[in-house]
């Protein structure tokens, strides 16, 4: 079960990030892959070639 079916609210920074994004990004996530940003450890590879140009490597 994922945690946004157990009910867990989203991690706040996770929204806050996904509310700065342009709008046209926005409008080019499908409703799973909004989910999988906040929700999911692994995200699809579709979620992250959209959102290529925004991630930063948790590593630098």
């Amino acid at each position: 079960m994922t945690e946004e079916k157990a009910g867990n609210k989203p991690d706040p920074e996770r929204l806050e990030a996904l509310r700065s994004l342009p709008g046209e990004v926005l409008d080019r996530l499908t409703k799973d892959e909004v989910k999988a940003s906040l929700y999911s450890e692994d995200w699809p590879d579709s979620l992250k070639e959209k959102l290529g140009d925004y991630l930063v490597d948790a590593g630098e």
